[in-house]
């Protein structure tokens, strides 16, 4: 885990997304499902990010704006410096045999750096419109569904499941795969535990999604 000031090298449209890239610097891009905090100008609080990319001294994340912090992160331009906290968390583990990859929404952010480590498998995603689904491009070997249809309708069995997206989402992929790994999303004010922000109740108990989680058994 590293703190690093970095410089932006590009901010582009995915969609209603924004991809930002920052150069890499001496940050580890850790494993596919990690995070980082990244410092939003003019915010107290950093916002948490998943990696979605990480080309050669590059890290690459897909932000949604949907407040004030994710806007600032998407009005950052070329040349601004961002100060960058991470990998954090624990992410997917990739000794799968037969991986899915499985998204909705924004929660697709971290699937396109763990379909480069796992060798391009299939993935499935959903969204709520054509125009969010222009971020599946990001995801090689992608079959795509758009609201009302339920991404969930096209998990086959005898797969390794690996998901992220809303709660629901996963509430029913879990449903559908008890061997699931599911990556959940909550509000992050710290990223190392010591806050307690970010823990949520799953099956009666609480975790701390920034050090037990993001990427949780679905069992």
């Amino acid at each position: 885990m590293r703190r690093e000031r970095q410089t932006v090298t590009s901010s582009e449209a995915v969609g209603p997304y924004t991809l930002l890239r920052v150069e890499r610097g001496g940050i580890d891009p850790g494993n596919p499902g990690q995070f980082f905090m990244l410092e939003a100008p003019g915010r107290l609080l950093p916002r948490p990010m998943s990696l979605c990319l990480a080309p050669p001294g590059e890290l690459a994340f897909l932000i949604d704006p949907i407040g004030p912090g994710t806007h600032s992160l998407c009005s950052l331009a070329p040349g601004d410096s961002i100060r960058i906290l991470g990998p954090l968390g624990n992410g997917f583990r990739l000794d799968v045999e037969r991986p899915l990859l499985v998204g909705g929404g924004i929660g697709i952010a971290p699937l396109p750096y763990l379909s480069q480590r796992l060798g391009t498998p299939p993935a499935v995603l959903g969204f709520r419109s054509e125009w969010h689904a222009e971020a599946a491009a990001l995801v090689p070997n992608a079959d795509v569904v758009i609201d009302p249809a339920y991404v969930t309708e096209l998990i086959e069995p005898g797969f390794d499941v690996l998901a992220c997206g809303p709660e629901p989402m996963l509430e029913a992929v879990r449903a559908i795969a008890p061997a699931a790994q599911l990556a959940w999303e909550a509000p992050m004010a710290c990223g190392y535990g010591a806050c307690f922000g970010c823990a949520v109740e799953i099956d009666g108990a609480w975790k701390r999604l920034c050090v037990e989680g993001p990427v949780l058994r679905a069992a």
